[in-house]
């Protein structure tokens, strides 16, 4: 924990966000991450047809009184987070289609230039129990930048490398925190918002840099202050909940940041395809981990976009086995190997088949 220009590094301030947004210095943060309250208008409780409770979102902070009373509190954090943004600045915001298209319009309205809209598409979305309806499968994020023209942020090499060497697309195949990435308290959910860490891997690796600062002003159960820390970078979290302050603060805690090594990259079917790079959002791979050649050696880290480093070699686990079989035909996933927590080697398919049969099981 520090301070850089007043600003408090790697924390959480509790209050609501309104309060401490105009407290802070303008022109300090270099990314801005909100998931702020749906405006769902859910006043009643919803049930499956199995009478069995549905765990929707109808806490307190997403009830406003009006469409007007929502667009006036949303004007005022986002006034605010643009003041508090770099000139550099980008910001994300989530929702669905309760709420993003106001959003939308009013950051146009404030003067952020949209880059893109994206579509997280989720594996495994809760049906429409009562059939009337489609199944709502997806939330749509917008990413801006503070000024239009000026420059930015946007690590395109190190998107696209997590993707497996393709351009990195605006429609994103996530799961939703399932397992033990969902933290329940007494078997009940922590926090009925809690987005998974690899929608936020992919957000901070994308649009910051090693040691830059991103501000959560929603910061709820902490999935941000998680992966900035892991990344390396710096986060500023502000949440009025005690509770999920204590949350997140556990979280955070228990996170270990990858080595240093791991943040370098090179910048220049029936089945669910998996890219190497999902593995690493999905946590089954850390920044930093080694993989073997063959079982042996030679060895390779695997750095924070999905890339290997092995000696003065870089690339991805194809390019680097290549490499090493001097350009000979191969496929990295059956030649690089992991070890488990026992010590034990695995090859890296095997990893890949897990992930995959997860995906499929979730999408069915």
């Amino acid at each position: 924990m520090g301070s850089v220009n007043g600003l408090p590094l790697d924390t959480i301030l509790e209050g609501d966000c309104l309060e401490i947004l105009p407290q802070l210095p303008s022109n300090a943060v270099d990314m801005v991450f909100a998931d702020p309250p749906y405006n769902l208008q859910l006043r009643q409780a919803l049930y499956r047809p199995n009478l069995t409770r549905v765990d929707a979102v109808d806490d307190h902070w997403d009830r406003f009184e009006s469409f007007a009373a929502y667009d006036a509190f949303t004007r005022a954090w986002l006034s605010e987070c643009r003041r508090v943004l770099k000139d550099t600045g980008t910001l994300w915001v989530i929702g669905t289609y309760h709420n993003i298209y106001r959003v939308g319009a009013l950051l146009q309205e404030l003067g952020f230039w949209i880059l893109n809209d994206l579509v997280w598409i989720k594996t495994n979305p809760t049906p429409n129990f009562h059939g009337t309806r489609f199944t709502n499968a997806h939330e749509t994020l917008i990413w801006a930048q503070k000024i239009k023209g000026a420059k930015y942020t946007f690590n395109y090499q190190a998107m696209k490398a997590l993707n497996e060497d393709l351009q990195m697309r605006s429609d994103w195949y996530l799961p939703t925190c399932v397992g033990n990435e969902r933290i329940r308290i007494n078997g009940e959910k922590a926090h009925s918002t809690q987005k998974p860490e690899a929608l936020l891997y992919r957000i901070i690796l994308a649009s910051t840099r090693p040691g830059e600062v991103i501000l959560d002003p929603f910061f709820g159960s902490g999935t941000t202050g998680a992966v900035a820390k892991k990344l390396h970078r710096h986060y500023l979290g502000i949440e009025r909940d005690p509770r999920y302050i204590k949350i997140a603060q556990a979280r955070i805690q228990a996170i270990i940041p990858a080595p240093d090594p791991a943040m370098e990259w090179v910048e220049a079917r029936q089945r669910p395809r998996i890219p190497f790079g999902a593995l690493l959002e999905a946590g089954l791979l850390q920044p930093g981990q080694r993989l073997y050649f063959r079982g042996s050696t030679p060895e390779a880290i695997i750095l924070a976009n999905g890339h290997l480093r092995c000696g003065e070699i870089s690339g991805s686990i194809h390019t680097v086995a290549r490499a090493l079989l001097n350009n000979a035909p191969c496929n990295g996933w059956e030649l690089w190997y992991y070890r488990d927590e026992a010590g034990s080697l695995h090859p890296l398919n095997d990893l890949r088949v897990r992930l995959s049969k997860m995906y499929t099981w979730l999408g069915q």
